[in-house]
Formats: structure tokens, sequence, C-alpha cells
């Protein structure tokens, strides 16, 4: 018998359509933001959602342009490659990380409890900071495609402010290749850790995150009613907000889930709050899943999942069926808890369809969409799909079609940001 439990085993205890038919609309860019000189690059034969025949897309200030290219203007060419919409990272922990360090050894824990023990000896031995560790990470997740991330930080007496500033500072080193948004997430706990709260309303009053996080309110804090006060409060008085990790199974997850969708409510939070993991759902029948996502719904509550298992990855066709915004993430990356991670959401897309066993090229397609639109969903951020207006947010890469592509997870030979290369051959360019 293991004496040690994985992530994966301790998390689950504790607790389609192709692309080119999305349906949001990006906001064309304002008069301040195209300036007096607008700035034209072309990128010539290229393949969007892998097409049969190649085209140019025309970038004007960093958005795709329905017009012509104007004589002179700055031409890249994409040699026949794929253009594909660039990935959003929904949910990812870029503070814990030992990315480009030394290899860790890890030891056995058969609780959340042991895990936190061990990210507190990890934080302490690390000799890099928080910001070098996190943009290194971060810098490669731009290299493999990613346009977006929401970045959690713990948050913890154990650690003060030091992740949360850590993460703002690898972010504005990556402004110009990386949209982040940054949660302060209670990993120790709101009640359970005394002063936690407390640096979650300090790091909300001095404008550092952009949302407030919590956990597992029954099954770590054992205060329901007290942790859920607590973060709809800050997020309600300084205007962030809300990302709650949910662990919880059964009944424990779904009276948290009531809590949640409760306050979101009666606070007027509707758009502002995701609920990550959430194991309490794909357990539940039918009926009862189609009362909870139309509760979810009507109050705009966002959901993320990681694809752990087939078992606890979210029922997203059902989920969606009902208007609930869901998108997928890394979780963590090489950090105390696991060894394994990479923060390659084509991969994590690639995991998305492996775990739920599709075979059909719509399953696919749907599975980069979860990675690509459905993470913008989440985090609020224009659709990069190629129409007039919006971001030019792509990867370029060689192979047949899109599906192929998902399986085969090819190299990003490409990776461009607001119509800047910023990544060649898989490499971020600083």
């Amino acid at each position: 018998m293991h004496s040690s439990l994985s992530r994966r085993t301790v998390l689950a205890g504790a607790g389609a359509a192709a692309l080119a038919g999305a349906t949001a609309t990006a906001t064309p860019a304002t008069a301040a933001e195209r300036g007096h000189r607008s700035k034209t690059v072309v990128f010539r034969n290229v393949r969007p959602y892998g097409a049969a025949r190649a085209t140019d897309l025309v970038v004007v200030d960093g958005r795709i342009s329905d017009g012509p290219a104007p004589h002179g203007a700055k031409a890249v060419d994409g040699g026949g490659r794929i253009a594909l919409p660039s990935l959003v990272d929904a949910h990812i922990h870029p503070d814990k990380t030992t990315w480009g360090g030394s290899w860790v050894s890890r030891r056995p824990a058969s609780a959340i409890a042991d895990y936190v023990a061990q990210d507190v000896e990890l934080f302490r031995a690390q000799r890099r900071p928080v910001a070098e560790r996190a943009y290194g990470l971060m810098s490669h997740a731009v290299a493999r495609g990613t346009r977006g991330m929401r970045a959690h930080a713990d948050v913890a007496p154990a650690y003060g402010l030091a992740g949360v500033e850590g993460l703002a500072e690898a972010r504005e080193r990556l402004r110009h290749a990386l949209d982040v948004q940054i949660v302060a997430f209670p990993q120790h706990g709101v009640i359970r850790t005394p002063g936690t709260a407390a640096l979650l309303e300090r790091a909300a009053r001095q404008g550092l995150i952009d949302m407030i996080g919590g956990i597992d309110p029954i099954g770590f804090d054992g205060a329901l009613d007290e942790q859920l006060d607590v973060v709809f409060g800050i997020a309600d008085r300084h205007g962030v907000g809300v990302d709650i990790h949910l662990h919880d199974r059964g009944e424990k997850g779904m009276r948290a889930m009531r809590g949640i969708v409760e306050r979101t409510r009666a606070l007027s939070l509707a758009g502002k709050v995701t609920v990550s993991h959430v194991f309490c759902l794909p357990g539940l029948t039918d009926r009862e899943l189609g009362s909870v996502a139309t509760d979810l719904g009507e109050q705009d509550i966002a959901l993320t999942t990681v694809a752990p298992s087939d078992s606890l990855v979210l029922p997203i066709a059902r989920l969606r069926e009902h208007g609930v915004r869901v998108g997928l993430g890394s979780d963590g990356v090489r950090d105390s808890w696991s060894p394994f991670g990479d923060a390659d959401m084509m991969h994590r897309a690639h995991i998305l369809g492996w775990v739920t066993d599709v075979r059909l090229d719509d399953e696919l397609n749907e599975c980069y969409r979860v990675a690509t639109h459905g993470g913008a969903d989440v985090m609020g951020i224009p659709h990069a799909d190629f129409r007039a207006g919006a971001p030019a947010d792509f990867v370029l890469v060689r192979g047949e079609c899109l599906p192929q592509v998902v399986v085969d997870m090819p190299r990003r030979d490409m990776v461009v940001h607001g119509g800047v290369v910023v990544a060649r051959d898989g490499e971020f360019l600083a």
C-alpha cells in the first residue's frame, strides 16, 4: 500500500463546435489606442484554423483588420503554417513554482495540510525570489502560445504579500506579451490561519490584485459562513472579483456552492465570481446539474477546471448549455505538490481530450476552444478569433488541421501578441 497520496487523490478526497463559429465580438481599438500613426503588419501565407487555402492577416494597431494592407506595410511570412488563437490559462500558481531551478525531491503527504507545510519549507529554501521564478514560468508559457493568465498567489502570514508582489513584478515585465490577472489565494485558510484575512484586505486596498480567493470553506477552513463573508466582503468593499478553490465533494461542496450563489446575488457581483475545480459537480445527476447550472448561469458565475481525471473534469458542454463560462488551467507547475506541469496550454487541451476520451474532430476542436475562448470568457477578455477588431493574438504551427494539432502538439513556431512577434521557435523574445 502506498504511504503517499498524489495531489490529484488528495484534492479529490478533499473535496463541439468549431472555433471559427465563436460568437464573442472583440471591441475595436479606440482613437486613443490608435494614436496619430497606425502600425500595420501583414502576416502573409497563413491558414487560420487550418483552412485549405492560405491567406494574409492584416493587423492594424494590434487588432485584426478586414481592410487591405497599405503599401509598404511590414510583412511577416507565415510559410503556410496554421494560425490559431493564442491560449488562455484560467488557473495557475506561478508563485509556487521551482521552474528553471534545481530538482526538488518531494516527501510523502496525506492531506492538504501536509502539502501546505511543504509549501512553506520550499518557499524558505528558494534562493530565487518569487518574481524571478514566476517570470521564468510565465515567459515560458508565452513561448508556448499563452496570451492570458489568471495567476493565483499564496497569501498567508508565512509569506506576507511576497507572492502577489512577485507576480505583480513579473506581470509588469511581461505586459507587452501577456495579459495577467492576480488572485490573492489563502492556501492556508482564511479563518483557520489568523492574520490571513487582514493580508487579503491589505492586498485589495493597495491595488495589488484583481481578485480575492478562497479555499474549501467547509472541508478545509471549517467555517463556511465566516470565510465567505470575509472573502465577499473584501471583494464588495474594494471592487475586485472572487475566485474560490472548491475541492469539497458531495454535500459539503454543494453547500459551499449555494453560499457562493447566495452572496453573489445579494451583493450584485454577477459576472465577477469564479469557482475553480468544483469537484462536487461531476457526480451530480443530470437533473441536479441542470438546477445548479441554471443558478450559475443566472448569476454569471464562471468555473475553471484543470482536467485532473475523467471523474473530476467538469461537464463543460452541459454547463455551456446554461450559459456558464468555463475555462481550462494548468494549476500547479513543478511545486511542492507535484513534479509535473509545464504551463503549456496546448498540452492541457490535449489532456482534456485524453481524460474525456474524445475522438471526433468536433470534440477535439472543442478542447481547443475551452483552452482559448473559454479562458478568455472567464478572464473577461475578447476572443482572439481573427474577426475584424479582434486582438491579433495567435500562434503559427505546422500541421494539417486543428484536431491533429491538439493531438500532436507541434512546436509553436511563432507567437504573436497584439500584432507583435513575442516568441519564435519555442523561445520567448525578451
